[in-house]
């Protein structure tokens, strides 16, 4: 079944433009990235950005760069060549970690939460308010504190869930994904170009589940937030995409704003059965 023709998001228009009327800084840029594998090149001079409060799937078959492009942008894997800017600033992703400092965070398919543990719990892992005193010397988490803030930034991000005292392994798949969505977003939340990837974010998850995930993506965007999604799913791009980015054998052959293409134009990329666009959006 075609998917729906995507809605207007005016705050594409608003988020990625500067007050001045000139285009907004990249979030994200990646210019000429190259990666092989011994003698399989997995990427071959993929150029790609992402604006503040803009939102770009990536889709493309199994095996067409993708997931691996991801990586690259998540700091998983070093290109072989190629140049990496956020918010305009060269830099270079030694480790997640350097990437997360940077203010670039990655929401795997497998979410990475302590199931066992509540959502408080997860939402402040790994910046967990101590107890004042002689307990807070001795490492004695304030519980409290944590499920305030978890609260509050919930609340800011307008996410509705279950109480933030739920154990993790006691939600649907639809609330666990926007937990590990919303617990990335607290971290980038507060910087200027910070970008969310996301990694099938809908895989598994139902109507209803999928269209949880559809309404935070939007939010995200809204707040500013650069968001990147790979996914296979259609009907999810043309619902909350402002951009298509297509990978074919480890090149980008389509770069698209999703209110100019349709679904056959999308799939025929994919396969293959359509030609590279002859003047791909160009990189600024």
């Amino acid at each position: 079944m075609p998917c729906p023709r995507p809605r207007p998001l005016q705050r594409s228009a608003e988020m990625t433009t500067s007050s001045i009327g000139t285009p907004a800084i990249p979030a994200l840029r990646l210019s000429g990235i190259d990666l092989h594998y011994g003698f399989v090149k997995a990427l071959d001079s993929v150029d790609f950005e992402v604006r503040p409060g803009e939102v770009v799937a990536v889709l493309g078959d199994n095996g067409a760069g993708k997931s691996t492009l991801l990586k690259v942008m998540s700091g998983a894997h070093r290109p072989s060549s190629g140049a990496i800017e956020i918010g305009g600033t060269p830099t270079e992703f030694s480790s997640p970690k350097a990437a997360s400092d940077a203010g670039v965070q990655m929401v795997y398919q497998d979410l990475a939460l302590v199931d066992a543990a509540d959502i408080a719990t997860n939402l402040t892992l790994g910046r967990e308010p101590l107890m004042k005193g002689p307990l807070g010397w001795l490492g004695v988490l304030d519980k409290r504190a944590m499920r305030r803030e978890a609260a509050r930034e919930l609340d800011a991000l307008g996410v509705t869930t279950a109480p933030v005292t739920r154990a993790v392994e006691m939600l649907s798949g639809g609330q666990r994904q926007v937990v590990a969505i919303a617990r990335s977003a607290v971290r980038v939340a507060s910087r200027e170009h910070g970008v969310l990837l996301l990694d099938e974010p809908t895989a598994a998850l139902g109507y209803a589940q999928t269209r949880q995930v559809e309404d935070l993506i939007r939010r995200m965007a809204q707040n500013g937030i650069a968001v990147v999604v790979v996914t296979h799913n259609l009907p999810l791009c043309f619902q909350v995409a402002d951009r298509i980015v297509v990978m074919n054998r480890g090149r980008k052959v389509a770069d698209v704003a999703t209110s100019e293409t349709d679904n056959d134009s999308v799939v025929g990329w994919i396969t293959g059965a359509k030609a590279a666009q002859e003047h791909l959006r160009p990189v600024a």
